[in-house]
């Protein structure tokens, strides 16, 4: 299942080339693998004005939640919330053959981001409803043997009145004393 909430985001700064890289649940930029850090890379360069032009450029990535803008900010250009978050990969050199692979099997499509948006939020909920009645059902189980657990405790069963015997009905039963307690113990 894919996340619209866990992007990267890669750029470089000023060079207004950006790459947004969507991860899977629970990955993070840290998980990302090298290959596709360099694919990533090599987009940015490739289509950033500047960055084309020269070598030896920092790509600078973090997850979209620590991208910082301001209305002072100028076009593409971005601050961050955390610095701790920030990562840089540094390209040497454009690498075409990567590029020229990336831009074969590109694939430009308008993502109808509310459905996404939509089904990731019922595949949330379906996963917390799924978490509560197995909690539910744990808790019920964990109530019925509580209950078990007490009455095996309680007194309840012991004091039953067919199991009671009276001193008027012991009196009826015309036995002696000596017979009563002889059946006693």
């Amino acid at each position: 299942m894919v996340s619209p909430k866990t992007f990267g985001s890669m750029w470089i700064k000023c060079l207004q080339a950006h790459v947004y890289l969507r991860l899977l649940k629970g990955q993070t930029i840290d998980d990302i693998p090298e290959g596709v850090l360099e694919d990533c890379a090599q987009l940015v360069k490739a289509n950033s004005i500047q960055g084309n032009k020269v070598n030896n450029v920092d790509i600078v990535y973090t997850p979209w939640q620590n991208l910082k803008k301001t209305a002072s900010m100028d076009v593409g250009q971005v601050g961050f919330y955390n610095q701790k978050m920030v990562r840089t990969v540094r390209v040497e050199k454009r690498i075409n053959e990567i590029v020229n692979r990336l831009n074969r099997t590109k694939v430009e499509r308008t993502p109808d981001l509310k459905a996404e948006r939509e089904a990731v939020n019922a595949a949330e909920r379906a996963v917390k409803k799924q978490h509560l009645r197995e909690k539910k059902r744990k808790e019920e189980l964990e109530r019925l043997e509580k209950e078990k657990q007490a009455e095996l405790r309680s007194y309840k069963n012991l004091m039953v009145a067919e199991k009671m015997t009276s001193n008027k009905y012991i009196a009826s039963t015309k036995k002696s004393l000596q017979e009563l307690e002889e059946d006693f113990m």
